[in-house]
């Protein structure tokens, strides 16, 4: 396979705690492992950006403070990443940048910040924190990572979750249910970071960006054997 993959990062000085860079360094690599230049693009608050050949979008997590340094970014470039997202865009977005591109995320201290509504779902702050490990049944398999949030988010009746909560918390402390999905834009509350100890997950997203730009069908298989054992043992840690 040949050709240039180009990813769009939203955001990274604001929006990378947790090690949520390593989802980027992990679609590079798994890219370049079948023969797939890579193209990795930052989208900074004020600086302007042309999305047009843009194949993967991922965003990360941050704090309060940094949803407040990029939110009025993000939502000035909200129709044109809904666009995106319409047509297929595969994207994936964790923590704070999911719950932007939600309805709204109010914060602990009342302020409520819009979203760009690519998911059905609201988020509110709460003083209390959700801490731990995490395993998730979903699509992809079984998902595994490190939850910490003190955002309770509850999808809408139609919105899909990325999965069922088999160990830790979730979207909320209730509703065992885990991120949402839109097509293939995916949200998750996974840290740690996600991509590399759930490659499925990875390789569905760079299939969904070659398939639509390359016209590919399948992907060459990788040895993924370490990276199944590191999500075996995760799994059994205790939160």
């Amino acid at each position: 396979m040949s050709g240039t993959v180009v990813i769009a990062h939203l955001y990274p000085w604001d929006m990378n705690i947790y090690g949520d860079v390593g989802n980027v360094i992990t679609l590079r690599r798994r890219l370049e492992w079948r023969g797939f230049d890579v193209d990795v693009r930052a989208v900074d608050v004020g600086v302007p950006f042309d999305f047009s050949d843009v194949d993967i979008i991922f965003g990360g997590g941050g704090q309060d403070s940094g949803q407040r340094v990029i939110g009025e970014d993000l939502l000035a470039r909200g129709d044109e990443l809904c666009a995106l997202a319409a047509a297929g865009t595969p994207m994936l977005v964790v923590c704070g940048t999911y719950q932007l591109f939600g309805r709204s995320f109010t914060t602990v201290d009342g302020l409520e910040m819009p979203g760009i509504g690519i998911f059905d779902l609201q988020t509110v702050g709460s003083d209390v924190r959700t801490i731990g490990n995490i395993v998730v049944e979903s699509p992809f398999g079984r998902l595994v990572g490190f939850e910490n949030h003190s955002g309770q988010t509850i999808l809408g009746p139609g919105q899909e979750p990325l999965g069922s909560v088999t160990a830790g918390y979730g979207n909320n402390r209730e509703s065992r249910r885990e991120g949402a999905r839109t097509g293939d834009v995916i949200g998750t509350y996974l840290h740690g970071p996600v991509l590399p100890k759930n490659p499925r997950l990875a390789d569905h997203l760079i299939l969904a960006a070659v398939g639509r730009k390359f016209g590919t069908t399948e992907l060459e298989p990788i040895a993924d054997g370490l990276e199944r054992r590191a999500a075996d043992v995760a799994a059994l840690r205790p939160r």
